[in-house]
């Protein structure tokens, strides 16, 4: 049986209204997907059904597994647990919220040879206006601290060289700086447009608090990261 070569990180909070559509959409990719594909669940100490639902859908699809922690701990810390537990030499992840599509995981890894990370950027948002202009300002205030030219960091659908994403060193709010983190491993990036879609259930988790001032205190955390962070390669071994 062909091993699984790509895995998909799926952050989960409180989703319960979405996750029949998650699976149902998920499952579909994972026959048009170019690589074989697995899903890996982080439930993120969600307080509603999430988790009951995704042990049921788990248990009826042998690619699904979960993760599943004892409190909330933010995104950043779902997203790090994910790379933590993949085995797959790729990995990606996408909002369970679907506002990406997962056939567009195709286009990323279409590109993902020549870099190492790959992200997408959402054409024509459907989000509400005040949320597009937060997340445009957070956007530039974060290029003008990481020069790492992307304009969509915070698009929920991302593939990434797996050996690349266990060597950051993830803390809250770093899951925004990936580009950048990749970057600082001499790593290659490149983002390409993906389709986004309205939300249809559940709730936004991030206000504009966490989109604008979150954001700024993120970059003097990175800018520190950046001075303290150990990269080598090794040439040889005895």
């Amino acid at each position: 049986m062909q091993p699984y070569q790509f895995t998909i990180i799926v952050p989960v909070y409180n989703e319960e209204d979405n996750l029949e559509r998650v699976e149902k959409e998920l499952l579909a990719y994972t026959h048009i997907a170019t690589k074989k594909t697995s899903i890996l669940f982080v439930n993120d100490g969600s307080k509603d059904k999430s988790q009951t639902l995704i042990e049921a859908i788990c248990l009826r699809n042998e690619a699904f597994n979960y993760i599943n922690f004892k409190e909330n701990r933010g995104l950043s810390a779902a997203i790090k647990a994910g790379f933590d537990h993949v085995e797959t030499p790729l990995l990606g992840y996408i909002d369970s919220d679907l506002q990406t599509a997962p056939e567009d995981f195709n286009l990323l890894l279409q590109k993902i040879g020549d870099y190492d990370l790959v992200t997408g950027v959402r054409a024509n948002r459907k989000d509400k206006f005040v949320k597009n202009m937060s997340s445009k300002i957070a956007n530039g205030i974060r290029r003008a601290f990481t020069h790492d030219g992307m304009d969509d960091t915070g698009c929920p659908l991302k593939v990434l060289k797996t050996e690349y994403a266990k060597r950051i060193p993830m803390f809250k709010g770093l899951h925004r700086f990936l580009p950048a983190m990749i970057l600082l491993q001499n790593g290659k990036i490149v983002q390409v447009p993906v389709q986004h879609f309205p939300r249809i259930a559940g709730t936004a988790k991030f206000g504009v608090w966490n989109r604008l001032v979150g954001p700024l205190m993120d970059c003097f955390a990175y800018l520190w990261m950046k001075k303290k962070y150990i990269n080598y390669e090794v040439k040889s071994k005895g």
